[in-house]
């Protein structure tokens, strides 16, 4: 993630102090030391949408072999020993998951921050309310443009509707809410009525993902914008990011699965804010840029760990079988051994880019999806030959 409120005005919000701190980049196994990565889980593939850029193929309908209770409060115990800072609940739709309140209740007591990605449309005033109780940290709503855009990519008309009702149902309860918005062609000339809709509908923040080509996404290669329209969208977002800040709104706005956005946004401002541009700088080095395999990694509804969710063809091990301590840290694993030192094995303009150091490489399962090499150049890199080899 990229935490364009906390490099563009500096910005404080929880996710900053796992991102920008001085041992980040130095650790193997987690957001610092003593601590394990941010967790991904996948408590179901199970979803009542099925949307057209699902990483996880989602269905409504029952999938066999998925962690019973004793094996998921196991996991999370097991989390909670390794000192896993947050654990994101997401699916399928977790909300479906008739435990999944009793399993985040069980993550907060164990001293991890449980936050959840969905839909939106199973949160009523009384679930907002347990969510809130339990102590859930965030609520991420999905939201992928305004009445039609949002309900064509969740193929149910009134989706959008009820994502709306849930976020309301999530700010009336005093649960923390934002939107997650995945940019692409359909949808990214909506920015503008998305940062409207963000203000008028009281959200304090608001992720902005670029596409990653896994899963049902894959079949949207053809449907993600422009390198140009990508350097639009972000231009975009930081006016509409400044001008939120200069009002006196307190908005985390950020932007996810595009390391070059932090490049980006600092080539910008060593043009119109250069002593700015000095702690930008300062910042993207601490961070180090993508850490998948790292920081971050993805746990699925059937215990299989993955280095991210896009990467869910690249299996480390099973939680059934090893505890996640011991998989995660296990460097005989080819993948997780190379992504925790990458540098050396990426290739093309990647491998030559002056600022491999503060982004690591972008996401390589949008460079596998394309060229097939785990290690190629991300081909969303928007940034041009000449930026990157000056």
């Amino acid at each position: 993630m990229i935490s364009i409120s906390k490099l563009l005005v500096g910005a404080n919000h929880f996710g900053d102090q796992l991102r920008y701190h001085n041992q980040s980049k130095k650790q193997l196994h987690g957001v610092s030391q003593g601590r394990g990565p941010v967790v991904s889980w996948n408590i179901t593939k199970s979803c009542n949408l099925k949307c057209l850029h699902c990483y996880m193929n989602s269905e409504n309908k029952k999938y066999e072999g998925e962690l019973n209770h004793k094996e998921a409060i196991k996991l999370i115990n097991e989390l909670g020993d390794f000192k896993v800072p947050v654990l994101l609940f997401s699916g399928g739709e977790p909300l479906v998951r008739e435990d999944f309140f009793q399993l985040a209740e069980a993550a907060a007591l164990r001293g991890i921050r449980p936050t959840i990605s969905t839909n939106g449309t199973l949160i009523t005033p009384s679930v907002a309310n347990r969510l809130r109780k339990i102590g859930v940290g965030y609520v991420g709503v999905s939201l992928d443009g305004l009445n039609a855009t949002h309900d064509a990519f969740r193929q149910k008309k009134g989706a959008f509707s009820e994502a709306v009702r849930g976020i309301e149902s999530c700010i009336s309860a005093g649960q923390r809410v934002g939107l997650r918005f995945t940019i692409n062609k359909h949808n990214y000339k909506e920015l503008d009525q998305i940062f409207d809709f963000i203000e008028d509908a009281n959200i304090d923040r608001a992720c902005f993902y670029h596409l990653v080509y896994s899963g049902r996404g894959n079949n949207m290669i053809a449907e993600d914008i422009s390198h140009a329209e990508t350097r639009r969208a972000l231009d975009t977002i930081i006016e509409r990011t400044l001008d939120l800040h200069n009002r006196g709104l307190n908005k985390e706005i950020l932007t996810v699965d595009n390391h070059a956005d932090g490049i980006y946004l600092y080539m910008k401002l060593k043009e119109l804010m250069p002593s700015r541009a000095e702690e930008v700088y300062r910042l993207l080095l601490q961070n180090g840029g993508n850490r998948s395999g790292i920081a971050f990694a993805n746990i699925d509804s059937y215990g299989n760990v993955h280095p991210d969710q896009f990467t869910q063809n690249h299996c480390l091990g099973n939680v059934k079988e090893t505890p996640f301590s011991e998989i995660w840290s296990n460097m005989n694993s080819s993948v997780l051994s190379g992504l925790k030192n990458r540098k050396p094995l990426l290739k093309g303009r990647c491998s030559q880019c002056n600022w491999l150091h503060l982004c690591n490489g972008n996401f390589r399962a949008r460079a596998e999806a394309v060229t097939g090499d785990f290690w190629a150049s991300d081909p969303a890199c928007y940034l041009t030959d000449e930026e990157i080899y000056a």
